[in-house]
Order: structure tokens, then C-alpha cells, then sequence
């Protein structure tokens, strides 16, 4: 029966962005269900966790959870534990390093610190949430990773850093500002969308599509032509996340009356 959830899992996943991830979650609650015990997962980002829950619910007696490090964290851990584990799981593993800078010569960006951890060869789900506040930004990781980081991260670009290890009880929880947008669209396409939810014009918005700086529900959104369906969620680099709540239908004038949510 396991073999069955396996395979169909896989086929669903079979030649998109969440294959690997399929692969690895599913080697993990293979694991959990053959030793009754638990194990952690990598940071997912919200598509990860989505195949986390599909995962879970294959499986009768596995149960899940996930923890960032601090309230809304967007890139997550999972723990998948087994309903019989009859100890006490371990934590999540999570640290914060805070990489500081000369604010007055230089600004830095999230891509920028990204940028430079993965330069030193970290994997990324090694790396959560990179939060920017000025010239310090947070940096959520594996418990493993953080020496490392602090040893070897004394450059972003051509800025140097100094890095501390710092308190996962001081990151505020997560505050999004959220926006209503009401529209008309002349289609649900995917660039006619994100010009209304971004207010950028059409051609912008396909160009930005085709250069690959959108996502549809946190995968590659591919095709400026692709339909949107009520309940999906766009995000465009550097202009946050735009939610579609509500597709109205038709309007006297032939245009599509849409609903959107969008989150800075």
C-alpha cells in the first residue's frame, strides 16, 4: 500500500518544481512510519508545505506540524512525527544570526544576503526567513549551520559584515499590510491579473512574468496566458503577494469583475 501512496504522489509531482521536494518528504515519513519516531525537515517555502500536507494525509498515524522560528515565518520546518512516538520530540532546530553593516555606505537587500549565503555553498533549506531591518538583517537556520555562517559570512558583496548569533524570542512576529483591490479585468490571464493587483500595465506585467520574477502559488508562473481560478496567489518580486478572493463574473460590459487581497 505504501509503494501505491508513493508512486501516485510522485506521478502528481513527476516533472515539476515539487518533485524533489515529493522525493525527500516522502523518504522522511517512509522513515517515520517504519521507526514509529520523528523527523525534521528542511525549510520548506509555502509550496513545500503544501506537498507536507499532502504527504501527511497518504499516510494513516502520521501527523505534522511546522514552526519557522517566530510567528508568520514564511519558509518553515516541518516535523512529521509518528501518532505512537511514545517520547518527547526534539525542537526544530532553529537559530538566528544576526549580519550587521555599515548602513551610511551601503544598503543591502534580501537578494543581496541570499545572494552571499549560497555563495558559500549553503544548501537552501538549510536557510529560512532573511529578515532586513536597516543595516542588520536576521538570518533563521539550522542549529548546524550557524557556526559556519558566522565563521565564513564576513562579506555581502563588497560590504562587510559582522555576525552574532542572536535571540529567536526578539523577532516580532510577522505584520503584512493588506490592501483590497476591486477590478475589472478584460480576462482572468495571468498578466491581465497581476497588472490589476500590482497596478503596472499589461505589457509590464508580462515581461516581469517572462523574465520569471512571478509566481503562481509559489511555483514558476510560467505562461502570461495561463487562466487564474479564484483562490490562487501571485507573487511578483520586490512587490509582495496579491491574493485572488473573489471572481464575480461578467459585468454589463463583458469584463470579468474580480476580487484581490494584496499583501505588502
Amino acid at each position: 500500500m505504501a509503494s501505491e501512496q508513493r508512486e501516485r504522489i510522485l506521478r502528481f509531482y513527476r516533472g515539476g518544481e515539487g518533485e524533489e521536494t515529493a522525493m525527500r518528504l516522502l523518504d522522511l515519513a517512509e522513515n517515520v512510519m517504519k521507526t514509529q519516531k520523528f523527523r525534521i525537515t528542511p525549510f520548506l517555502d509555502p509550496y513545500g508545505q503544501e506537498i507536507a500536507e499532502t504527504v501527511r494525509a497518504s499516510y494513516d498515524g502520521l501527523q505534522l506540524d511546522f514552526d519557522g522560528g517566530y510567528a508568520g515565518a514564511e519558509r518553515q520546518r516541518a516535523m512529521l512525527l509518528h501518532e505512537d512516538f511514545a517520547g518527547t520530540p526534539g525542537g526544530y532546530e532553529i537559530v538566528c544570526v544576526t549580519a550587521a553593516w555599515n548602513g551610511q555606505f551601503a544598503h543591502l537587500t534580501h537578494r543581496d544576503v541570499l545572494g552571499a549565503l549560497m555563495g558559500l555553498g549553503i544548501d537552501r533549506g538549510g536557510v529560512g526567513d532573511i529578515l532586513l531591518a536597516g543595516d542588520t538583517a536576521k538570518i533563521l537556520c539550522d542549529t548546524k549551520m550557524a557556526q559556519f555562517i558566522m565563521e565564513e559570512l564576513t562579506m555581502i558583496g563588497a560590504v562587510r559584515v559582522t555576525t552574532t548569533l542572536g535571540d529567536l524570542a526578539d523577532i516580532a512576529p510577522r505584520e503584512e499590510r493588506t490592501k483590497e483591490i476591486r477590478a475589472t479585468v478584460a480576462s482572468l490571464r495571468l498578466d491581465a491579473i497581476a497588472a490589476a493587483g500590482f497596478g503596472i500595465s499589461r505589457s509590464r506585467a508580462a515581461d516581469d512574468i517572462a523574465a520569471d520574477k512571478v509566481k503562481l502559488n509559489w511555483q514558476s508562473a510560467g505562461s502570461a496566458s495561463k487562466n487564474i481560478k479564484q483562490g490562487d496567489v501571485l507573487s511578483m518580486r520586490g512587490r509582495g503577494r496579491l491574493e485572488v478572493t473573489e471572481v464575480r463574473g461578467q459585468t454589463k460590459k463583458g469584463r470579468i469583475s474580480v476580487v484581490l487581497h494584496r499583501y505588502f
